[in-house]
């Protein structure tokens, strides 16, 4: 099994700085009409909309290494991601959810920054036991091991940023979407087919707002469940694609990566 984010949905599966918009168009209490606010420099339209980050200031806000202990940050490579072009959905209404659980860009964003993230647990970092190790092991013991030496963490990270209220617009999008397709969907990727079984909604508070689900794709039989989270700050948008290859070994649940969620909202600030 490759261990990519990619491989795992084909198997399955700045602080923003926002200039924050305020409505002040009412009447003052002595009677004035909006008119005369506005004179006064209260009217909504004396502020400027909020503007999307560039390229280059999410680069700089995206999560790093030095951000969190015990993970690997990279920059993802290109076996790690998916054109969009490669994506098609049965059911319209389910591709905002289909996107973001393929690392996709939700919606139509100004910029965006991508990293891949990657956790280790003890035994992962000490590699799949020699020949010798296995040969003294029963069966049961050696298959357990060899899972154990596969247990890792893989999140895919991205930032999108949006001009005026469109971050606010798409998650609102993406919790629609999750809502409507909690049944699941047919998707193919990458010419792969492949059945989303359940869009089951997680809790989440960070940010300005955000939507989580754990979402179960089936490909050939083999059963995925893949951690999504997508929260907003300000005109930005977090998003996170997770997998455990552990877990998927043995299809058991795991958490989402609150650390790395958590990291990079301490960034965003």
């Amino acid at each position: 099994m490759r261990t990519t984010v990619r491989r795992t949905v084909l198997t399955a599966s700045a602080v923003t700085l926002a200039l924050a918009v305020t409505a002040c168009g009412s009447g003052d209490q002595d009677g004035g009409d909006g008119a005369d606010a506005k004179a006064k420099g209260g009217g909504a339209s004396d502020k400027p909309a909020a503007k999307a980050l560039t390229a280059a200031e999410l680069e700089k806000l995206v999560i790093a290494t030095g951000d969190l202990k015990d993970h690997k940050v990279q920059k993802p490579g290109k076996d790690d991601v998916f054109e969009a072009e490669a994506l098609s959905v049965d059911k319209a209404e389910c591709e905002p959810v289909a996107r973001v659980l393929s690392a996709l860009p939700a919606g139509d964003p100004a910029a965006s920054a991508q990293r891949l993230v990657v956790q280790e647990s003890a035994a992962a970092k000490k590699g799949m036991p020699s020949m010798e190790e296995l040969a003294e092991m029963t069966e049961e013991e050696a298959k357990e091991a060899t899972i154990d030496s596969l247990d890792i963490t893989k999140t895919m990270t991205s930032l999108w940023s949006y001009d005026s209220d469109g971050a606010e617009r798409t998650l609102g999008t993406l919790r629609e979407a999750g809502e409507k397709c909690a049944g699941g969907f047919a998707m193919t990727i990458d010419g792969e087919k492949q059945q989303v079984t359940k869009v089951a909604e997680e809790k989440l508070a960070v940010g300005d707002d955000a939507v989580a689900w754990t979402v179960g794709t089936k490909t050939d039989g083999e059963a995925v469940e893949t951690k999504v989270a997508v929260f907003r700050q300000g005109t930005t948008l977090a998003g996170f694609s997770s997998f455990n290859i552990a877990a998927i070994s043995r299809g058991e649940a795991f958490e989402q990566p609150t650390a790395v969620i958590d990291a990079q909202a301490a960034k965003l600030g």
